[in-house]
C-alpha cells in the first residue's frame, strides 16, 4: 500500500444532521429533533436519548465497519466511476479483487437509497422526459439497461436492468419516472419501441369521478396533457439514412412546440439520453463495447449503474448547464450539476459527501392493535352510601 496517501481530515460530530437508526425507536428518522447527542467524540458515536441506544457515526454508509483505511474507499470508488478497470486498482493499491467488488456493491446499494430518498419524491421539475435502453455484455449472455432523464435539467431519473427487453423492464422504468416527476402532463420522447407508448399510457393515469355524483365508480383515464413522440431511424447497411418523427399521442407539431418552449430542441429527438448512454459506457469499465473488464453478474452491473448515475447527478458538473457569473466575479462561468439545475441541492457534492450521506428511516408508525376494538362503556352513576344528609327518616332498626 502506498505511504503517500493523504491523511483523512476528522470532522467534528454534528448531532443535528443525523437521526436514530434504531427501527424500534419512536423518534427514528427524525433529523434535528433534539434526541441525538454525542456519546464519544474519540470513538465517533452518537446516542439517542429516546431509546438510549448508541450508534456509530458511519451507520448506514459504506464506511460502516470498514476494516481498511477509510481514505481508500472514496479513492477506489472514484476510480471505478471514471472507468478504471478493477484489475488496475488491485495492482496499484494491493487490495484484493473481492474487496473491490464488495465495495462497489455496497456503494451501489447506498447510491440507490440516496437516489430514491432525494429524487423519487415527486418533486422533480421539468416537462420533457427522454428514455432509452442499452445492452450490456456479461459473461455468458447479455443484459438490458433502461434509463430515463429530464430534458431541461439533464437529471438522471434512474434505471432498471433486466435479462430481457420486454414490457416488465419498461414498466419498472416508467414507474420510477412517475414517482420522480412533479408534473404529470409530460412530453415524452422515445425510440420506436412500442412498449414505451403502452406503458406510459397505462402508468400515467388519474382518477376521474363519475358524471353524476354517487352514480358509478371512479374511472382512471390518461392524463390530459401527456404527449408521446417517437423517433424511428432507418438504416442503410450500418448507417442511419433517415429519421422519422411520429406522434404516438398528440400531433408532431404540438410536440415540437412544447420542446421549443422547454428549450430542448425544435424536433423530436432522443439525443440527450443517447449522450447519457455514452457517458455510462465511458465511466463504467463493464459497459465498454470492446473491453476486457466484462461484468460477471447482474448485481455488479446494477451497482455500477447506481454509482455512475448518482455521481452524474450530484458530483459531476455538466457543460450545458453552466451559467454566466456576475460582472466582476473571479470566474466567468458557474458550474452546475444536474441536481443543482433541478433545484435538489445548492452545491457540487464530493464523493465523500455522497458516500457519507445517511438516509433516514421512515417515520415510526405504531403497530396495529390485534383483535376486536374495545367498545365504549356507558358512564356508571355512583349511588350514595348510607342515609342522605338532613334526612328525617330513621333506620329500620331504630324504627322497630
Amino acid at each position: 500500500m502506498p505511504k503517500s496517501l493523504p491523511a483523512k481530515k476528522v470532522r467534528p460530530l454534528n448531532p443535528s444532521t443525523v437521526s436514530c437508526p434504531n427501527p424500534e425507536c419512536v423518534n427514528r428518522g427524525l433529523v434535528g429533533h433534539g434526541n441525538i447527542t454525542i456519546h464519544s467524540q474519540v470513538e465517533r458515536r452518537y446516542r439517542c436519548s429516546t431509546c438510549t441506544k448508541t450508534f456509530a457515526a458511519t451507520k448506514g454508509t459504506p464506511f460502516y465497519r470498514l476494516h481498511l483505511d477509510a481514505i481508500l474507499l472514496p479513492i477506489v470508488l472514484t476510480l471505478l466511476a471514471y472507468g478504471c478497470p478493477p484489475q488496475a486498482i488491485v495492482a496499484a493499491f494491493g487490495i484484493d479483487e473481492r474487496t473491490v467488488a464488495a465495495w462497489a456493491l455496497k456503494a451501489g446499494i447506498h447510491c440507490r437509497e440516496v437516489h430514491e430518498h432525494l429524487v423519487e419524491t415527486g418533486q422533480v421539475p421539468g416537462t420533457v422526459v427522454q428514455a432509452d435502453e442499452l445492452w450490456i455484455k456479461v459473461v455468458g449472455g447479455k443484459l438490458w439497461q433502461a434509463m430515463a432523464m429530464v430534458g431541461e435539467s439533464r437529471l438522471w431519473l434512474g434505471g432498471v436492468i433486466s435479462a430481457t427487453r420486454d414490457t416488465a423492464l419498461i414498466t419498472a422504468l416508467v414507474v420510477r419516472v412517475h414517482a420522480s416527476m412533479a408534473q404529470r402532463a409530460l412530453t415524452v420522447c422515445v425510440d420506436g419501441l412500442a412498449s414505451y407508448v403502452t406503458v406510459f399510457l397505462t402508468v400515467f393515469r388519474e382518477k376521474v369521478p363519475p358524471a353524476i355524483k354517487r352514480c358509478g365508480p371512479w374511472r382512471k383515464v390518461v392524463v390530459a396533457g401527456l404527449r408521446i413522440g417517437q423517433v424511428v431511424k432507418r438504416y442503410t447497411g450500418k448507417r442511419v439514412s433517415a429519421v422519422d418523427e411520429r406522434g404516438a399521442r398528440g400531433s408532431v407539431a404540438s410536440i415540437r412546440r412544447r420542446l421549443q418552449r422547454a428549450g430542448v430542441g425544435q424536433h423530436i429527438h432522443t439525443a440527450f439520453i443517447e449522450r447519457l448512454n455514452a457517458t455510462f459506457r465511458a465511466h463504467w469499465a463493464g459497459l465498454t463495447r470492446r473491453g476486457r473488464a466484462i461484468v460477471h453478474t447482474e448485481a455488479m452491473a446494477t451497482a455500477g449503474m447506481w454509482l455512475v448515475g448518482c455521481c452524474y447527478n450530484w458530483c459531476w458538473p455538466h457543460d450545458s448547464l453552466r451559467i454566466a457569473a456576475a460582472a466582476g466575479a473571479p470566474q466567468q462561468w458557474i458550474e452546475q450539476t444536474p441536481a443543482m439545475a433541478a433545484g435538489l441541492t445548492d452545491h457540487i457534492w464530493s464523493m465523500v459527501e455522497l458516500l457519507e450521506y445517511q438516509v433516514p428511516l421512515p417515520a415510526w408508525v405504531p403497530r396495529p392493535r390485534r383483535g376486536r376494538k374495545p367498545q365504549p362503556q356507558p358512564p356508571q352513576v355512583q349511588r350514595p352510601r348510607g342515609r342522605p344528609k338532613g334526612s328525617k327518616n330513621k333506620p329500620k332498626e331504630l324504627a322497630a
